[in-house]
């Protein structure tokens, strides 16, 4: 069916601009006077839609859920709340986005159909706002989905800003090394092959891991771009050992936080855990909760039948369960893992950080040494 934009009057005299679905121009005027709305102008033709992009960041969707939940709760319509909105950002790509939201929505759309229209919202909220329409929780939805994703914000700024100094260090040490490999040391290494003498074990090791470089550097440096390459495009992640254990307390604070929050609006169990399983790579475990809610079994039970989640977890919600407060006691869940993982990440950062020194250390020293050595040993033979 053809989109028609349109400029019309309502009962107050304002101007109201608009898209609206119909067969014909005839049958959108039509529409247009039932909804009492005299039409000035009918095009054909959907608005220009929004250049799709990289997916707007967890700050900007905390700003626009918690800015369109303060206005629907002063009792401003959803269309009138979302142009407002496309007036308060200076981000000529938000500005249009809200502005495309507001004409889909005072056209006759949905909300989580426009935003999932523009393919710059998270998947999860339109599912989110797409449940608040249905279950006529909107704003409290927004609310609660805003401080949600305001904390979200806040956790990966603290495991950024504890990975940066060890990653910076690494950089440096990889940078002094290449640069006395690749500058350095050839230009000794004529000199050293006119010693006429066996050069010590040192500088002949790292004489061979020069010369394997050099011969095999570019290609190794290939492959490595290819594999990086391929891990984008499918979008894999390669976990080390030793975070494995960071990353499933983040996500599943993240998982329970979040479905602490649809609860909390008035969102089924079984739908919150259908929506909120999206926030895992294993979303499968989420499901199976879900189905095994929706069979009779309790929400501990479930969990307890995955047999991925610890004692001391199922314990909690099994208490908040049976004394009425599910959204807590998985709130608790959702603060004690992310507390646990904050900790872990602090030992990591902190443990990290004299190894990487001594690494670093020990391989600078081992060049430097390694350099030295035959120089020492010319500077003898000469004397």
């Amino acid at each position: 069916m053809p989109s028609y934009r349109y400029s019309a009057y309502d009962k107050s005299g304002k101007l109201r601009k608009g898209i609206i679905d119909a067969p014909s121009s005839t049958r959108a005027g039509e529409l247009l006077a039932e909804q009492n709305l005299v039409a000035v102008e009918i095009i054909e033709g959907a608005a220009e839609s929004v250049k799709k992009g990289k997916v707007f960041g967890l700050a900007y969707h905390s700003l626009f859920c918690k800015g369109l939940s303060s206005y629907l709760n002063r009792g401003v319509p959803l269309a009138e709340a979302l142009r407002f909105l496309s007036r308060h950002s200076n981000d000529r790509r938000v500005s249009a986005a809200c502005l495309h939201l507001h004409e889909s929505v005072q056209g006759g759309k949905r909300l989580s159909a426009a935003l999932e229209e523009t393919g710059l919202f998270r998947d999860d909220l339109v599912r989110i706002v797409d449940s608040g329409e249905r279950t006529s929780a909107l704003s409290g939805v927004l609310d609660q989905v805003a401080r949600q994703y305001a904390m979200e914000d806040k956790q990966r700024r603290k495991i950024r800003s504890a990975l940066t100094y060890p990653v910076a260090m690494s950089i440096i040490g990889i940078g002094v090394v290449v640069f006395l490999l690749t500058y350095v040391v050839p230009k000794l290494t004529e000199l050293f092959s006119e010693m006429g003498q066996q050069l010590p074990l040192p500088t002949r090791i790292l004489l061979a891991i020069t010369a394997f470089l050099r011969s095999w550097g570019l290609p190794l440096l290939l492959v490595l771009l290819l594999v990086i390459l391929y891990i984008r495009r499918r979008k894999k992640k390669i976990t080390l050992p030793f975070f494995r254990r960071v990353r499933e307390s983040i996500t599943l604070s993240l998982v329970m936080s979040h479905l602490s929050t649809l609860l909390s609006a008035g969102i089924p169990l079984v739908q919150a855990l259908n929506m909120a399983s999206a926030m895992d790579p294993n979303s499968q475990r989420w499901l199976d909760a879900a189905r095994l809610v929706k069979e009779g079994f309790r929400f501990d039970r479930a969990l307890e039948k995955q047999g991925a989640f610890s004692e001391e977890v199922i314990y909690i919600l099994r208490i908040g369960e049976m004394g009425g407060d599910l959204p807590g006691a998985i709130k608790q869940v959702s603060d004690m893992n992310w507390e646990e993982a904050l900790e872990s990440m602090e030992r990591l950062s902190t443990l990290a950080e004299p190894v990487l020194v001594l690494f670093l250390g020990f391989s600078v020293g081992f060049v430097v040494l390694a350099i030295l050595l035959p120089i020492f040993e010319l500077s003898s033979l000469a004397g």
